[in-house]
């Protein structure tokens, strides 16, 4: 495993630095998002394939957590974030055999950064 710290460690990290859990997400979010970008700016395969594992955790812990009945957010909302989760595990499959490219799962990250931006400056 490289030098790089695993998504449930980063988001341990963050949630006793930063406390609100729209924080929270972000910190992670970003994190991993930025993994993803330095593996794809290198070319580094193997970098790009460990860091999609811990993206894809990420997206099944939310998947898992926006599934819940007494999530709080509303239900379409849920709905369009769990199709967006789905999209990113479905291709980081593509992705890892080689069949597509990183770049729609950077996009979908970042659009979901930009919105949870918004929702810890609010």
């Amino acid at each position: 495993m490289s030098g790089q710290p695993r998504t449930v460690d980063v988001y341990g990290q963050a949630s006793r630095a930063l406390g609100t859990p729209r924080a929270i997400e972000y910190q992670v979010f970003s994190q991993v998002t930025a993994e993803l970008q330095q593996a794809q700016r290198q070319g580094d395969f193997p970098g790009l394939a460990e860091a999609l594992g811990r993206n894809g955790k990420l997206w099944a812990a939310l998947i898992a957590d926006l599934s819940r009945s007494d999530n709080a957010l509303p239900e379409a909302l849920r709905a369009q974030l769990i199709s967006l989760g789905t999209f990113v595990l479905r291709h980081t499959r593509l992705v890892l055999r080689r069949e597509a490219e990183a770049q729609p799962i950077l996009d979908v990250n970042l659009a979901v950064m930009r919105g949870l931006r918004g929702a810890v400056a609010a």
